[in-house]
């Protein structure tokens, strides 16, 4: 069994041109209206959130996130944003093909430990930044690994590590009616991915060999749906 103390699925990010669009394709592909989310003033990006009722990850959640055209990030430029959310081909795939699944995130314990354990294999995640929001309910805050050229690795398959402190988002948010039934990943190092995930004590976790990219499989008001970042 899974307790908040062990390394989960934390949420998975859905990636979008505009965050208008990204409301308008929850509406349409999930048949709800995602919550409020917030600013991030560190990577000029905003989000909107839905609660995911998960059995392995009671915390888990949906983030539809996107850049904020009104906001300069506060992070010094040459340092990108997270998630790849300036990578030029990303950009090109969401005005072509809309929203979409590009990355998941998992909470863990202790963030400084499970980079180090990534680090051994030759991977680097990144530095745990410190970041944080304001909610209503009051200024979350949370420690993330974020390379300074924002890169996801594995093609988004290998999660971004986040370690939250004494509040988390998902404890404010109501039930959504999505339920996430699976989370499966693929790509060409498939045995490279599962050591990955193995030394950050993601278990179990299969993944599989072939082309880079991460599936969800959601049951949602308008029956069963699939999220890939597969194009």
């Amino acid at each position: 069994m899974t307790t908040p103390h062990s390394a989960q699925i934390d949420h998975l990010v859905v990636a979008a041109r505009t965050l208008d669009e990204g409301v308008a394709w929850c509406e349409a592909t999930l048949g709800v209206v995602p919550g409020r989310g917030g600013e991030h003033a560190l990577f000029g990006t905003h989000n909107r959130l839905l609660r995911l009722s998960c059995a392995q990850a009671p915390r888990a959640y949906l983030e539809i996130i996107a850049v904020n055209p009104q906001a300069t990030p506060t992070r010094p430029a040459p340092l990108k944003r997270w998630f790849d959310l300036d990578d030029p081909a990303l950009r090109a795939r969401l005005a072509q093909h809309g929203p979409q699944l590009v990355h998941w995130v998992a909470s863990v314990p202790d963030i400084a430990a499970a980079t180090r354990q990534l680090t051994a294999l030759g991977i680097q995640r990144g530095p745990a930044i410190a970041a944080s929001r304001p909610t209503p309910s009051g200024l979350l805050q949370w420690r993330i690994s974020v390379r300074d050229d924002g890169q996801r690795l594995f093609g988004g398959a290998l999660p971004t590590l986040i370690q939250w402190g004494n509040a988390h988002p998902a404890d404010t948010m109501p039930a959504s009616g999505l339920t996430l039934q699976s989370l499966t990943l693929s790509h060409p190092d498939a045995p490279g991915l599962q050591q990955a995930l193995d030394a950050i004590g993601l278990n179990p976790r299969t993944v599989a060999p072939g082309p880079a990219a991460l599936t969800a499989l959601l049951d949602t008001p308008l029956g069963p749906r699939t999220l890939t970042s597969a194009i």
